[in-house]
């Protein structure tokens, strides 16, 4: 412990932010010399310092960090010894160990063949231990679908794994027996992608899946049913940037097909009752022209996954009520009005 006049000194001297911590207002820290809540941490020493008096409260602490030092992420990612984090995307969520089947040791040696027949005893146990119940079994086939499907479907990593945690709450709590895997992981990405605001169609999933449309949406219902979840409505924006982004479009087209779809909601005849894939596509149309950079109806349908019929008489509804005035069409060009 040191003096007071030396703690004074100590408490005085400027470090920098990342070397001390200021912890203010901390009822459980009683100062024994002043009675202060202000406690300063400083980890570089491992003393923990009164902020008002200067008193040394204790040394020695323990650091738990590693010993080693990382001045930049490439660095900081290889000295890390620690393994990938905890996925619920992965039936396990990561934590099992893995037995390679290659019988080579560390050092590239091969394995005696008494050691070989060690390990392959080791690797049928282990991979008998994973999966060892019915809920493994099925949340293995479910992941690797899930994962499949989320490939496919271009899905981002916290679509993926909010997917796999639906489907866990229905299949741990077991609200859902004797259900089609493969339409129930169809309907939990359904499901996420609405969450997460980055909608995907029945149709593009169906596409993509082993089981049809109405299959998938049918283990939706249910979805939302046995877990009560409050689903957002879809909003035609959600769609914007994705179908902007398939059709190459500049982003002063998706500011324009923004500023349209605004003004749509605020007349609710134009979007109650109106898939927002439609609304969507006929904005785009709306704002290609506007801007200049023209694309057809066809190639907006097809991006969209609507019919260029739905895309007309949108564009067609939406041009009346919101008085928007057409640039006058080129000549040269083929359209499909």
């Amino acid at each position: 412990m040191y003096e007071r006049g030396e703690t004074d000194r100590m408490a005085s001297r400027p470090t920098g932010s990342r070397e001390r911590q200021t912890i203010r207002g901390t009822e459980e820290f009683t100062c024994p010399e002043c009675g202060g809540h202000e406690l300063i941490q400083d980890p570089e020493k491992g003393e923990r310092i009164c902020g008002t008096c200067g008193l040394v409260v204790s040394d020695h602490r323990i650091d738990m960090g590693p010993e080693w030092r990382a001045f930049t992420a490439d660095e900081r990612e290889a000295r890390s010894r620690t393994g990938a984090p905890m996925s619920y995307a992965i039936h396990d969520k990561g934590l099992s160990t893995m037995i390679d089947w290659r019988d080579h040791d560390s050092q590239g040696k091969r394995f005696t063949a008494r050691r070989r027949s060690e390990i392959y005893r080791l690797r049928k146990w282990q991979i008998r231990t994973r999966v060892h119940s019915s809920v493994d079994r099925n949340l293995a086939q479910a992941m690797s679908e899930l994962d499949r499907l989320s490939s496919q479907l271009g899905l981002s990593k916290s679509i993926k794994e909010l997917a796999a945690r639906l489907y866990r709450q229905l299949i741990v709590k077991r609200l859902a027996r004797s259900r089609s895997i493969d339409a129930m992981v169809g309907a939990a990405i359904y499901a996420a992608c609405r969450i997460r605001k980055a909608p995907r169609s029945l149709e593009e999933i169906a596409r993509h899946s082993r089981v049809s449309k109405k299959k998938i949406g049918q283990h939706y219902r249910l979805l939302v049913g046995r877990l009560r979840l409050r689903m957002p409505i879809s909003d035609p924006s959600n769609y914007v940037p994705r179908f902007i982004a398939q059709l190459g479009l500049p982003g002063r087209v998706q500011q324009k097909v923004l500023e349209i779809l605004e003004a749509a909601k605020e007349q609710r005849a134009l979007v109650t009752g109106r898939d927002p894939r439609g609304l969507a596509a006929a904005a785009i149309y709306i704002a290609s022209i506007l801007v200049d950079e023209r694309v057809t109806q066809r190639d907006i349908a097809m991006a969209a996954g609507v019919t260029e019929v739905t895309v007309r008489n949108r564009y067609k509804e939406l041009v009346k009520k919101l008085h928007i005035t057409m640039l006058p069409e080129r000549t040269n060009e083929r359209t499909n009005e």
